[in-house]
Protein backbone atom coordinates (compact mmCIF):
# COMPACT_ATOMS: atom_id res chain seq x y z
CA UNK A 1 0.00 0.00 0.00
CA UNK A 2 1.18 3.43 -0.65
CA UNK A 3 0.30 6.27 1.27
CA UNK A 4 -0.38 9.82 0.23
CA UNK A 5 -0.78 12.54 3.16
CA UNK A 6 -2.16 15.83 4.07
CA UNK A 7 -2.05 17.78 7.00
CA UNK A 8 -3.91 21.08 8.49
CA UNK A 9 -4.93 22.42 11.59
CA UNK A 10 -8.07 23.57 12.00
CA UNK A 11 -9.36 26.17 14.59
CA UNK A 12 -12.11 24.32 15.95
CA UNK A 13 -12.92 21.55 17.95
CA UNK A 14 -12.30 17.75 17.32
CA UNK A 15 -15.85 17.58 17.75
CA UNK A 16 -16.91 19.68 15.17
CA UNK A 17 -14.76 18.82 12.77
CA UNK A 18 -15.90 14.80 13.16
CA UNK A 19 -19.05 15.92 13.03
CA UNK A 20 -18.61 17.61 9.53
CA UNK A 21 -16.62 15.22 8.30
CA UNK A 22 -18.41 12.16 9.32
CA UNK A 23 -21.20 13.35 7.19
CA UNK A 24 -20.67 12.09 3.30
CA UNK A 25 -23.05 14.57 2.26
CA UNK A 26 -20.16 17.51 2.83
CA UNK A 27 -17.00 15.54 1.12
CA UNK A 28 -18.09 16.80 -1.92
CA UNK A 29 -17.06 20.48 -0.68
CA UNK A 30 -13.66 19.22 0.16
CA UNK A 31 -13.17 17.74 -3.68
CA UNK A 32 -11.16 19.53 -6.28
CA UNK A 33 -14.40 21.34 -8.26
CA UNK A 34 -12.91 20.79 -11.90
CA UNK A 35 -11.91 17.41 -11.50
CA UNK A 36 -15.20 15.51 -10.12
CA UNK A 37 -18.30 15.32 -11.44
CA UNK A 38 -21.84 13.23 -11.13
CA UNK A 39 -21.64 13.52 -7.47
CA UNK A 40 -24.41 11.69 -5.32
CA UNK A 41 -24.21 10.82 -1.52
CA UNK A 42 -26.03 10.14 1.78
CA UNK A 43 -25.12 10.96 4.98
CA UNK A 44 -23.09 7.12 5.19
CA UNK A 45 -21.86 6.74 1.17
CA UNK A 46 -20.85 8.60 -1.56
CA UNK A 47 -20.12 8.14 -5.41
CA UNK A 48 -18.90 10.62 -8.33
CA UNK A 49 -16.45 9.90 -11.80
CA UNK A 50 -12.80 11.29 -10.90
CA UNK A 51 -11.86 13.05 -14.53
CA UNK A 52 -10.02 10.73 -17.05
CA UNK A 53 -9.44 8.32 -14.62
CA UNK A 54 -12.26 6.30 -12.52
CA UNK A 55 -15.46 6.10 -11.31
CA UNK A 56 -15.30 5.71 -7.13
CA UNK A 57 -18.27 4.36 -4.22
CA UNK A 58 -17.29 4.71 -1.12
CA UNK A 59 -18.86 4.79 2.57
CA UNK A 60 -17.98 5.49 5.88
CA UNK A 61 -16.89 2.00 7.15
CA UNK A 62 -15.73 3.26 10.82
CA UNK A 63 -16.25 6.33 12.89
CA UNK A 64 -14.54 6.96 15.91
CA UNK A 65 -16.24 10.37 17.61
CA UNK A 66 -13.70 12.95 17.48
CA UNK A 67 -11.30 11.11 16.46
CA UNK A 68 -11.27 8.86 13.56
CA UNK A 69 -13.48 8.56 10.14
CA UNK A 70 -12.59 5.41 7.75
CA UNK A 71 -13.73 5.29 4.55
CA UNK A 72 -13.68 2.33 2.22
CA UNK A 73 -14.87 1.10 -1.31
CA UNK A 74 -18.64 0.79 -1.35
CA UNK A 75 -18.17 -0.95 -4.49
CA UNK A 76 -15.32 -3.22 -6.43
CA UNK A 77 -12.55 -0.18 -7.24
CA UNK A 78 -9.85 -0.66 -10.19
CA UNK A 79 -7.48 -0.82 -7.04
CA UNK A 80 -7.46 -2.01 -3.15
CA UNK A 81 -7.65 1.79 -1.09
CA UNK A 82 -9.23 3.39 2.14
CA UNK A 83 -9.02 6.88 2.85
CA UNK A 84 -8.17 8.06 7.11
CA UNK A 85 -9.21 11.30 8.70
CA UNK A 86 -7.26 11.49 11.55
CA UNK A 87 -8.05 14.04 14.33
CA UNK A 88 -6.01 15.21 17.12
CA UNK A 89 -6.93 17.70 19.93
CA UNK A 90 -4.12 20.40 20.00
CA UNK A 91 -3.90 24.37 21.59
CA UNK A 92 -6.29 26.35 19.96
CA UNK A 93 -7.72 23.60 17.64
CA UNK A 94 -7.39 20.28 15.60
CA UNK A 95 -4.95 18.72 13.97
CA UNK A 96 -5.93 17.17 10.82
CA UNK A 97 -4.36 14.16 8.92
CA UNK A 98 -5.91 12.52 5.55
CA UNK A 99 -4.03 9.34 4.09
CA UNK A 100 -5.54 7.80 1.23
CA UNK A 101 -3.69 4.09 1.16
CA UNK A 102 -3.79 2.79 -2.00
CA UNK A 103 -2.73 -0.57 -3.48
CA UNK A 104 -1.49 0.63 -6.75
CA UNK A 105 1.05 -1.57 -9.31
CA UNK A 106 3.40 -0.45 -11.28
CA UNK A 107 1.76 1.37 -14.01
CA UNK A 108 -0.94 2.72 -11.72
CA UNK A 109 1.49 4.38 -9.45
CA UNK A 110 2.96 5.96 -12.40
CA UNK A 111 -0.26 7.24 -13.88
CA UNK A 112 -2.06 7.94 -10.13
CA UNK A 113 0.73 9.36 -7.45
CA UNK A 114 0.01 13.04 -8.63
CA UNK A 115 -3.73 12.80 -8.58
CA UNK A 116 -3.77 11.25 -5.80
CA UNK A 117 -1.47 13.20 -3.76
CA UNK A 118 -3.43 16.18 -5.15
CA UNK A 119 -6.61 14.85 -4.34
CA UNK A 120 -5.47 14.91 -0.48
CA UNK A 121 -3.45 17.66 -0.64
CA UNK A 122 -6.55 19.44 -2.03
CA UNK A 123 -9.07 17.61 0.38
CA UNK A 124 -7.47 19.22 3.31
CA UNK A 125 -6.69 22.64 2.01
CA UNK A 126 -11.03 22.89 1.58
CA UNK A 127 -11.04 21.34 4.77
CA UNK A 128 -9.05 24.22 5.87
CA UNK A 129 -10.57 26.86 3.99
CA UNK A 130 -14.50 25.75 4.88
CA UNK A 131 -14.00 25.42 8.59
CA UNK A 132 -11.44 27.95 9.53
Amino acid sequence: MKNFESTTTINKSAEEVFTFLADMNNHEQLMPKDDISDWASTVDEASFNIRNMIKLSLKIDQRIPASEIRIIPAEKPPFEMELKWTLTPVENGTQVLFVIAADLNMMMKMLASGPLQKLADDETANLFNLLN
